[in-house]
């Protein structure tokens, strides 16, 4: 499988977006290059990764996003495969509106699952398009930043760049 590479220099550092043909399969921090091809290889198999610049125009609607059209990351379309359960969690993490923040265990009662908060939290950990999908948006039960495979610093910066009041978490 031939999947394009692009990189962007953000306020948190490098960030490699990964497509396929029509969608956005992977975005990672450039400091965990080794952990992106190893989900790629796990997820793909054989594959053959090429350089592109801004492919299919992500590239540029993630840079918008970065300064400040925070909707510019809903036009992108991703492909992300996982299970029926992980595919429901990232969906209901692109509902989570700009600005507001929800713990692990109201996002499992919002799809029926109250006593799922450990299993959204484990597939939050591996949501394979990271910002776009945006996993920084859930926290802990007790408005905690817990939990961000980048980094909680860079949890903090997404979350403040996205209006977010650290200090009186909204909800949605």
């Amino acid at each position: 499988m031939k999947l394009l590479l692009d990189e962007i220099d953000t306020a948190i550092g490098t960030v490699l977006l990964v497509a396929d043909q029509q969608a956005l399969c992977a975005l990672e921090y450039a400091d965990q290059q080794t952990q992106l091809m190893q989900r790629l290889t796990r997820r793909f198999g054989q594959l053959q990764l090429q350089r592109a610049k801004n492919p299919h125009g992500f590239t540029n609607l993630l840079a918008a996003y970065f300064v400040g059209d925070y909707q510019a990351i809903n036009r992108i379309p991703v492909n992300l495969g996982g299970t029926p359960f992980q595919q429901q969690v990232w969906s209901a993490l692109r509902d989570i509106s700009i600005g507001n923040t929800i713990s692990y265990g109201e996002l499992a009662a919002k799809f029926g699952k109250p006593t799922a908060a450990r299993a959204v939290g484990m597939t939050n950990a591996i949501n394979p398009v990271a910002i776009v999908v945006p996993c920084h948006r859930v926290i802990g039960a007790n408005a905690t930043l817990v939990g961000y495979g980048g980094g909680i610093e860079r949890k903090q910066w997404l979350l403040r760049h996205e209006g977010v009041n650290l200090l009186a978490t909204q909800r949605i």
